[in-house]
């Protein structure tokens, strides 16, 4: 609307006190960014927008908690200086949030609503996190649950504390910086904390705006402009962003911008899609349903008719998740430039799924799920050296399944495809002995199906039998297309 352009400026002033990190959250949830906002004024309306942000960051940004949690406090309730440390589960004990009685670490995971809902995030570990305050009251036990007496915002609050939690610190600072910012739209005055780690200190919130150059030429090339570079500047003081010098100054809450492309989205928006002139393409085609797709999803309804549920993953993993934890050692193609842990392409629709089982131990069983993607291999004979192939991954987990449960799945699918195919015996690391073959398309190998080890299935955490398979769908769409 032209109102209010360019970039916001926050002050942030500094509040004297100190939160000290311990060592022993090292192996649990290392991380933790920090703040105080002052002169707030709040009403049930504006709390419920609080709650309804932290949730939407922890489902989204926090990937359900996992990647970072946040905690708000009233300042009137707790005393400096706080401390972030783990302990035994049976050595916690407070009210947690809703409840009216104190609960050990360990029964709040097995009792409260939100223990048993995030629970799972702490299995395995031999101690929680814990923030406490300098009287030794406990504040909140990331990533689950605050305490009713020192955790619970009203009305009446006017001075609040927050944290976020996490496994690394740029995420939780993004993640920090957006309620911070958020609080301070609503008239609150931030105030920075000293974390004191172990080996450094840092101050926080840090709401210093990043620089990125700008590629106007990138950008008009793909949005089909002639921008000048006033224009850009006016475009994106439109959106909130800064301009120096031919560098673009973005927000510290602005997690979404990453890339060149990224600027032209924003300068697209200020621009109006509605002002974009149309263009009718120079040649007549006629558009058709790629044929491997309709195969696709002829596969989709059978495994679907069978009672599996279809998954979607992502095409990063890290190495440990491909290699480490299926016993394999196999070579991986790995990102240049990547901006996090997860930074190899993968080479199977297996490690995915058994992800996928990890990370639902909490629901219910039978947990039965296929895949239908890219997986990514080395090749010589590609310009790029990297081989593309569309798979179809199976996993059934649940108590007493079997490689006979599988293999019925397996010659359902081939019998209603018109494809003839046999198991013959093989050997696969991640498979047990004598319960695993490869699937065989007249002479040629298409894929593998068979038992889980155990040993895969305690890497991954898991409590249940698990059967899977894997195999090529190029290679059965030939013979049915035939």
């Amino acid at each position: 609307m032209g109102l209010k352009t360019g970039l916001r400026n926050y002050l942030v002033r500094k509040s004297g006190y100190k939160v000290v990190i311990e060592e022993s959250v090292k192996g649990v949830r290392p991380f933790t960014a920090c703040a105080i906002v002052k002169n707030l004024k709040f009403d049930e309306d504006k709390i419920k927008e609080i709650i309804q942000l932290q949730e939407k960051l922890h489902l989204t940004y926090g990937r359900n908690r996992k990647k970072a949690a946040s905690g708000i406090y009233p300042m009137e309730k707790i005393s400096f200086p706080i401390t972030f440390k783990a302990e035994k589960p049976e050595k916690i004990s407070f009210v947690p949030l809703e409840s009216t009685r104190s609960l050990t670490g360990m029964q709040i995971i097995s009792q409260h609503k939100a223990g048993r809902e995030y629970g799972h995030l702490l299995e395995g570990k031999n101690k929680f996190p814990i923030f406490i305050d300098a009287k030794g009251e406990v504040l909140s036990m990331p990533p689950v649950i605050n305490s009713e007496l020192t955790g619970k915002v009203t009305a009446q609050t006017q001075e609040i504390f927050i944290e976020c939690s996490g496994f690394d610190y740029d995420t939780q600072e993004i993640c920090l910086n957006i309620i911070v910012t958020s609080l301070a739209e609503m008239g609150g005055e931030v105030y920075s904390l000293e974390l004191i780690y172990p080996k450094e200190k840092k101050i926080s919130p840090n709401l210093i705006p990043r620089r990125m150059k700008l590629d106007l030429a990138y950008i008009n090339r793909r949005l089909g402009l002639q921008l000048k570079e006033k224009e850009a500047r006016e475009l994106l003081a439109k959106m909130g962003l800064g301009y120096e010098k031919g560098g673009v100054l973005i927000p510290a809450y602005r997690a979404d911008i990453l890339h060149q492309v990224d600027l032209a989205e924003d300068i697209a928006i200020a621009y109006g899609y509605e002002n974009f002139k149309e263009q009718i393409p120079q040649v007549a085609t006629l558009g058709e349903e790629d044929a491997l797709e309709k195969f696709f999803r002829k596969v989709r309804e059978i495994l679907i008719g069978m009672k599996l549920l279809e998954v979607k993953n992502l095409h990063l993993m890290t190495e440990a998740e491909m290699n480490t934890k299926m016993v394999l050692s196999g070579k991986m193609i790995t990102l240049k430039n990547a901006l996090g842990e997860y930074n190899c392409l993968r080479n199977s629709l297996l490690t995915c799924l058994m992800k996928n089982l990890s990370e639902n131990m909490h629901n219910e069983y039978p947990q039965n799920l296929f895949e239908i993607g890219t997986i990514f291999e080395v090749d010589s004979s590609t310009e790029t050296g990297i081989g593309e192939k569309a798979k179809l991954g199976i996993v059934l987990c649940y108590d007493n399944v079997d490689f006979t449960r599988l293999k019925q799945v397996l010659d359902a699918l081939v019998r209603n495809l018109g494809v003839e195919i046999v198991v013959k015996d093989s050997k696969h690391p991640s498979f047990i002995p004598g319960r695993v073959g490869d699937i065989m398309l007249g002479r040629q190998k298409i894929g593998v199906i068979g038992e889980l080890h155990p040993e895969v299935i305690a890497n991954w955490g898991l409590v249940m039998p698990v059967v899977g398979l894997e195999l090529d769908l190029e290679e059965v769409f030939k013979v049915v297309k035939g």
